[in-house]
């Protein structure tokens, strides 16, 4: 440069990198501070049944205490329709940017059997956060049925081809791919009966004898089982429930069915890994909150947590025991 000798040449050259370089540090130690942490704004929680409901219920009690958590409002969003999907389907197409969850259940492992069309793909489309709840099941009988235990049942069965009927809460319910389930790891045959809805009109049908068995969880049958209107004969569980202790896992009789009514949080698949990390810390701190876990137990919800890798694995395994069943049992698909 004209004007500058070669030595403060030289000099100048020094000053304007070190004064670069200091910029850039102070840069690098500034933007920190000033990013605005995770949340900034509500998210949206979206509810993919309608307001009154189990699934609304656990959502709602979700929303409130994550939002708690996270400093921000979680605002329920209820989008009800085909069975739970949905829902499930606006969540799957909302940005992945954090501020949309959703809750989804059962019908995420069912559905891309159960229907033939479906316009998200639940494995691929959404991002497990954290297993929320994971409810037990029941065996139930009428009292009036001959068995005093799953092995007589499954030995009465076979002598009685077709004379046993199932009640559920409708088709591809999972009160009636439990049913199903039954039958084929038991080899019996036995006939499905749908009612619309179980712990109401299915229950009433096995109080009453018009079906001789079905499954359903203890919270809607442990008052009819207390009253003698119905026998539970196992547990699909995989350790006996504390809530009936001398009821026999079916396991204990040499049926492998583990059969359990669960829920979890998921996000837009590509959310950010570190959202979707602190939505899951997030709940398990929640989860074994005392006052959670009283209000989920007296809605019949087992309150859980999981890594977002666990939760994706018990999704993936269901998925492919679910449409296993349906194929097998032939379930009727829908359109």
């Amino acid at each position: 440069m004209e004007g500058i000798t070669t030595n403060n040449k030289g000099r100048v050259e020094m000053i304007f990198c070190a004064t670069v370089l200091a910029c850039l540090l102070a840069g690098a130690i500034v933007s920190p501070l000033f990013a605005q942490p995770y949340p900034t704004k509500p998210i949206r929680f979206v509810l993919p049944y309608p307001p009154g409901g189990p699934t609304d219920f656990l959502g709602r009690l979700i929303g409130q205490k994550l939002g708690e958590r996270l400093g921000q409002p979680v605002v329920p969003d209820n989008r009800p329709g085909a069975g739970g999907n949905v829902g499930s389907e606006v969540a799957a197409k909302a940005p992945p940017d954090g501020y949309t969850i959703t809750i989804g259940g059962f019908w995420l492992a069912s559905s891309p059997s159960m229907y033939k069309k479906l316009n998200y793909n639940p494995l691929k489309d959404l991002a497990p956060v954290s297993i929320v709840s994971q409810s037990p099941n029941l065996l139930l009988i009428h009292p009036s049925l001959p068995v005093k235990s799953l092995k007589e049942l499954v030995e009465y069965g076979r002598a009685n081809p077709g004379k046993l009927n199932f009640a559920s809460s409708g088709v591809g319910s999972p009160l009636h791919l439990a049913g199903e389930l039954f039958k084929s790891l038991a080899k019996i045959d036995a006939v499905h009966v749908p009612y619309k809805g179980g712990g109401g009109p299915a229950l009433t049908a096995l109080m009453g004898g018009e079906v001789q068995m079905m499954v359903l969880g203890p919270g809607a049958s442990m008052p009819q089982i207390s009253a003698g209107k119905v026998k539970a004969l196992a547990t699909l569980t995989a350790e006996r429930l504390p809530l009936l202790p001398d009821v026999p896992t079916a396991r204990e009789a040499g049926i492998d069915l583990v059969v359990t009514s669960w829920h979890g949080i998921l996000a837009p698949a590509g959310t950010p890994r570190d959202i979707v990390n602190r939505l899951s810390s997030e709940w398990a701190k929640v989860a074994v909150m005392p006052d959670v876990q009283e209000k989920m137990q007296n809605s019949g919800f087992n309150a859980k947590a999981s890594t977002p890798e666990q939760f994706a694995e018990f999704i993936k395994a269901e998925t492919a025991l679910w449409g296993r069943v349906i194929k097998e049992a032939k379930v009727p698909t829908i359109d």
